[in-house]
């Protein structure tokens, strides 16, 4: 995915929860899923094997031009994948 833009709220989620924009951007690249949620976003999500398996949630507005990274946080109702 080319064309993507953080939001404000997504770079203030970055630096507030201490999130590499390289993470990002390998959940985006290579999600272990990657769906359609009800609210019509996309929604990426990864273990991240430096952060002791913790699942990174990336959720993305595709509806506009650029696609926009509406939030990224760690889903604790995912847990923790070896």
């Amino acid at each position: 995915m080319s064309d993507l833009e953080f939001s404000k709220h997504a770079k203030q989620m970055l630096t507030r929860r201490k999130i590499l924009d390289a993470w990002v951007w390998r959940v985006i690249n290579t999600p272990d899923k990657k769906r359609r949620g009800e609210d019509e976003h996309m929604h990426y999500t990864k273990a991240i094997r430096e952060k002791a398996g913790q699942v990174l949630h990336i959720v993305v507005n595709t509806d506009v031009q650029p696609n926009r990274i509406v939030t990224v946080f760690f889903d604790r109702r995912l847990g923790k994948k070896k």
